[in-house]
């Protein structure tokens, strides 16, 4: 079935995680699950929904603070993991952002089986103090985007569909360690994420955390910057996945004007057609740091 999609490895994308404001009142709940679409390419996978199960079970029984109880991947699932690598290393080396390439190389995961979270958590937090977390499925927006201004990153152990292994419908541990733990592993990055979950916690209409969802959405997720007179990514979504990557050189490069983004949508079921450009690593960082602390 990997095989079988080898030659179109560029062609699909990874849908991210959406994020939008609640119109009600906050949710808590960390292990909020979003169950399998009839859609979803697992659906009608018997194995592959029980072994999704068994790994949300772990994440249920899981208290903050606790060594991270390890996934039961399968020699398939591997397989999925190695297959996203051989897409994804000639991507990186011509598409991501030199900050990425060294945090990536400092982590040093291994490309030929899954990493168990425990296994990155301790790497990351002894760059930046930021740990993982595991989680059953998907998480309330505000839950997931509050918990970065404690250093914790709400992350999910599941990977997509091995009939799929360059699409999954929603974050996956192949997108939570490639696209998040790496840039978590830089310490400037991290500290975005911080600043970021802390202007969400001081936000409290539905309108503003909209605004500021469409920021996260442009910049952590599928920012993009110049250097050395090339286009970089910067962005989580873009990272993990190699169609995205592919696909940037198509898209329409706006000046990062924040401001100018909360006017653009977006959706996540299709390559981003329009992307927000910084001249440097150093002027986003600068940017993005004070337009976060400024937040209000």
């Amino acid at each position: 079935m990997i095989t079988e999609i080898k030659d179109s490895l560029l062609l699909d994308h990874v849908d991210m995680r959406l994020v939008t404001a609640e119109t009600d009142e906050a949710t808590t709940d960390r292990n909020t699950i979003v169950q399998l679409d009839p859609d979803h390419p697992g659906f009608r996978d018997p194995n592959y929904r029980a072994r999704r199960n068994r790994i949300a079970a772990l994440a249920m029984g899981y208290k903050s603070g606790e060594e991270i109880p390890d996934a039961p991947y399968t020699d398939e699932e591997h397989l999925v993991w190695q297959t996203i690598w051989e897409a994804l290393k000639p991507a990186h080396q011509k598409h991501a952002c030199a900050e990425y390439l060294a945090s990536l190389a400092q982590l040093g995961f291994p490309t030929d089986r899954i990493p168990q979270l425990r296994e990155v958590s301790r790497k990351v937090e002894r760059i930046s103090g930021f740990r993982l977390e595991p989680v059953a499925g998907l998480v309330e927006p505000r839950v997931f985007l509050e918990n970065l201004a404690n250093g914790v990153f709400l992350c999910t152990q599941y990977i997509r569909h091995h009939s799929t292994p360059l699409y999954t419908p929603e974050p996956d541990v192949a997108h939570e360690i490639i696209g998040h733990a790496v840039t978590l592993g830089s310490a400037r990055l991290a500290e975005l994420n911080r600043l970021f979950g802390a202007a969400v916690k001081r936000t409290r209409s539905s309108e503003r955390l909209a605004l500021l969802s469409r920021f996260y959405w442009f910049t952590i997720e599928f920012g993009v910057l110049r250097e050395d007179g090339q286009i970089k990514a910067f962005g989580t979504g873009l990272l993990s996945s190699a169609g995205e990557l592919e696909e940037m050189a198509r898209a329409e490069l706006r000046p990062l004007d924040l401001e100018g983004i909360f006017s653009q949508e977006y959706d996540p079921t299709h390559y981003q057609p329009v992307l927000f450009c910084a001249e440097s690593f150093e002027s986003m960082y600068e940017s993005l740091r004070q337009y976060l602390v400024d937040w209000y």
